[in-house]
């Protein structure tokens, strides 16, 4: 249902039946990691005019994954990483996940 690389990709699908026997299919609840438990790439010092967006792209190499920046600063709102200048936010290692499993990417190289 979810590429690979999105945040759902593992979460459950589920239905939900009404009272007039309609089902409703659905996604089962995400929960957030510890971010302090991830494993760390890098921390960035927030600069004027950075965005998550550039971080992600610069550092993961892909900006649609500025979720697991998300998940390793335990935020939900992505525009809280980068609303103060000087703060630091982690990056986290890549991983993905395989039968309840994190498993760091191998062979991805990484700009810093």
């Amino acid at each position: 249902m979810f590429d690979h690389t999105s945040r759902y990709y593992h979460c459950k699908t589920a239905t939900f039946e009404t009272a007039d026997g309609t089902e409703i299919a659905f996604i089962r609840r995400r929960f957030l990691p510890k971010g302090d438990g991830m494993p760390l790439l890098t921390e960035i010092s927030i600069a004027d005019g950075d965005r998550l967006d550039l971080i992600t792209a610069r550092t993961l190499g892909d900006p649609q994954q500025y979720w697991r920046i998300c998940d390793a600063n335990n935020t939900m709102n992505p525009a809280d990483l980068t609303s103060e200048i000087g703060r630091t936010v982690r990056v986290p290692v890549p991983q993905m996940e395989t039968d309840g499993f994190a498993v760091i990417n191998p062979g991805q190289s990484f700009l810093l």
